[in-house]
Parts: structure tokens; C-alpha cells; sequence
């Protein structure tokens, strides 16, 4: 499959110049994606940041490196991008838990963090029914959280920030703005190496003043790819979302438009087996 090779390339291409300073656009262009398409691609599938990647290779082959030779720790560190020996030391312990003058001591544990490799599952034909929308800028309104990717920390982040709206009295807001109709969890404002994105609990703005703790957001007007989720959340959701990624994209012409996912919630139970939501990706053609 094209899609395959093109990230096994990239990530072999990052291994053969890990010790160099990469450029992420020569290593999505090597992945045939944008910077954003290639990065978000590569979080929702390994539940880690390329830029994280890089520097847990860099520092797993760091530590086989002091455990094996006697080069000095300065020199390994340079090697392998650290300015410093206190930088270097602190980012090998917090992965390794040791110092690196340690890892050379008889038995020192150290963390290895292996080259990621990419396959695609075959899962028995399940169909993935989406529509095509063009949808004109609109405007949104309710509460903002920040929410960290590392390490998958947003499949816990999210589901906590609706927990305390529920809690706090955000969500009597943002429904007493929605009127009866639909509710928006928006995943926006990515940083630049995927490490954190904004989400937001919303609605479509009303007009006049808003409630207290509430701020506006303009949505732009994007071309969406929009899918169902059926069963209880937010399982049922977070399983499409992956599946969107992990199966959807690849086998696609599609690639990730770099504007807000917005997932739709329509009113009903949420912990029923068949409720239904969408999310709406926002896509464009390679």
C-alpha cells in the first residue's frame, strides 16, 4: 500500500539521520503529507509525538552508547543534539531514571525505546460510512481546557473536562445556549508538534452577551469528512475517532485538512447503546 510505504520511509529516513538536526517538512514531504496531516497521523496512531519519537531514540541510543564505550558524556550528548551536559542529563534521566554516569555502572536498568514500525490490520471487511460536506464559517461559544497528547493523555483529558462541565454547571450553560439542539466537543488549536491542542465544550452562538465563564470561537468554513458513532460514550466515539486515523486515512485520497475536528452531540442518553453522534473531520485532497 502507497500509504505504507510512505510512512515506513519517513520513519526509516528518521532513523538514518537521528543524529542530525531533522526538518519535519522534508520528513512529511518524504511521507507524501503536509506537516499537519503527517504529525496528526502519527500522534493518533502511536500515541506519541514525532518530536517525542525522535528524542526517545535519540536517548535510548544514547544509553547504549555510554553503557558500551567510554566516550565522554559530553561528547555522546552533542552527538545526539544536547547542548549541554546538564541538558542531556536531565532528559536521559527523566526517561531512564538514572543519570547517565550511572548507566555505565555493572547492571544499570535502562529504558529502550525501539523503532516504531507501521501495519495495517485487516479486519474483516467493516464498512466506514461517511459523507462529504462543504460548510460555511460559522461561529461557536462555550468553555476551553487545555489537553496534552503525550503518551495518549487526551483519550483520559477529555472525558475529565466533560465530567467537571457536568460538575461545575459548564455544560447547564452551553446547553441553555444550545436551545435543545446540538452540543460541540472541539479539538483545535494544535500546536505545532502536536504536543497539546485546545478543546472545546460549545455550542452555536447565540446572539447578545454570554453567559459568564463563555467565550466566541469562529469555525472556518472547510470541506468535512462526517462520520457516525453508534454506542455509549465515550468509548463509542473515541473507537471511530481511531478508526478514522488507523483505517480511513490511509486507505483514502483524503489527507487532514488542518482545521478544528468537531465531534456533534445530538440530545439523548449518551450512556445508551445506541446513541448517536458524529465527527467531523476536516479533510482535502492530496
Amino acid at each position: 500500500m502507497e500509504w505504507l510505504d510512505c510512512m515506513k520511509n519517513a520513519i526509516e529516513f528518521i532513523e538514518a539521520h537521528i543524529e542530525d538536526r531533522l526538518d519535519i517538512k522534508q520528513v512529511a514531504r518524504i511521507a507524501a503529507s503536509s506537516v499537519f496531516h503527517f504529525q496528526r497521523m502519527f500522534s493518533m496512531l502511536t500515541d506519541i509525538t514525532v518530536a517525542d519519537y525522535i528524542r526517545k531514540r535519540r536517548l535510548t541510543l544514547a544509553a547504549q552508547e555510554l553503557a558500551a564505550n567510554k566516550s565522554r558524556v559530553i561528547n555522546i550528548a552533542m552527538k545526539y543534539g544536547y547542548e549541554t551536559p546538564e541538558s542531556f542529563a536531565k532528559a536521559f534521566k527523566k526517561l531512564h531514571g538514572i543519570t547517565p554516569s550511572q548507566a555505565r555502572l555493572p547492571g544499570a536498568q535502562l529504558v529502550a525505546f525501539p523503532k516504531i514500525s507501521f501495519h495495517i490490520s485487516i479486519r474483516g471487511g467493516r464498512d466506514m460510512d461517511y459523507r462529504i460536506e462543504q460548510k460555511q464559517a460559522f461561529e461557536v461559544a462555550g468553555a476551553i481546557r487545555s489537553i496534552s497528547t503525550k503518551d495518549g493523555a487526551n483519550f483520559k483529558e477529555v472525558p475529565a473536562f466533560w465530567e467537571d462541565a457536568a460538575k461545575d454547571g459548564t455544560c447547564e450553560k452551553v446547553c441553555a445556549m444550545a436551545a435543545g439542539g446540538n452540543m460541540y466537543g472541539i479539538c483545535m488549536d494544535f500546536e505545532e508538534d502536536m504536543s497539546r491542542f485546545n478543546y472545546m465544550i460549545a455550542a452555536d452562538a447565540p446572539e447578545g452577551e454570554l453567559p459568564a465563564g463563555m467565550v466566541k470561537r469562529q469555525m472556518p468554513a472547510a470541506t468535512w469528512a462526517v462520520f457516525t458513532s453508534v454506542g455509549p460514550l465515550p468509548e463509542a466515539i473515541q473507537k471511530v475517532t481511531q478508526s478514522i486515523f488507523s483505517e480511513w486515512f490511509p486507505s483514502t485520497g483524503y489527507e487532514h485538512g488542518n482545521a478544528p475536528e468537531i465531534e456533534v452531540y445530538f440530545p439523548g442518553d449518551t450512556s445508551c447503546a445506541d446513541y448517536r453522534c458524529e465527527v467531523w473531520i476536516p479533510v482535502k485532497k492530496k
